[in-house]
């Protein structure tokens, strides 16, 4: 089965690096599944959106990804985040606390959905 090499960074960490037989992300313009061999693209994530990869060795990978953008080549995904979280990362109490808290703003509201969709997803 053919492969693409994938990378998802975070601005202060590689999240996740290997290679992969498909990565779906939510864009500004709807979700977006790549296979190898895709066509070049690249998108805006949206705020508080999820990442799935599916790995060579047939393992997924499920990721609460907030804002930055997405860029693919045929045989490339990078994913370029402000933030990313691996599902088993997710503090999924702290989420759910964060969306209950009237004193948070949008931005940390939308990432708070963010990770709660990627463990319902996971």
């Amino acid at each position: 089965m053919a492969e693409m090499s994938v990378d998802i960074v975070a601005v202060e960490e590689r999240v996740w690096s290997g290679s992969a037989t498909l990565v779906t992300a939510q864009t500004t313009e709807g979700e977006i599944g790549i296979m190898p061999g895709h066509e070049p693209v690249l998108g805006q994530l949206v705020e508080g959106g999820v990442v799935s990869v599916r790995t060579a060795d047939g393992e997924r990978i499920v990721m609460a990804v907030h804002g930055g953008f997405l860029s693919v080549t045929a045989t490339t995904v990078t994913v370029l985040a402000e933030a990313a979280d691996r599902v088993e990362d997710i503090d999924v109490e702290a989420a759910r606390s964060t969306l209950n808290d009237a004193d948070r703003d949008e931005s940390e509201i939308a990432a708070a959905r963010g990770r709660l969709r990627a463990v319902e997803r996971a």
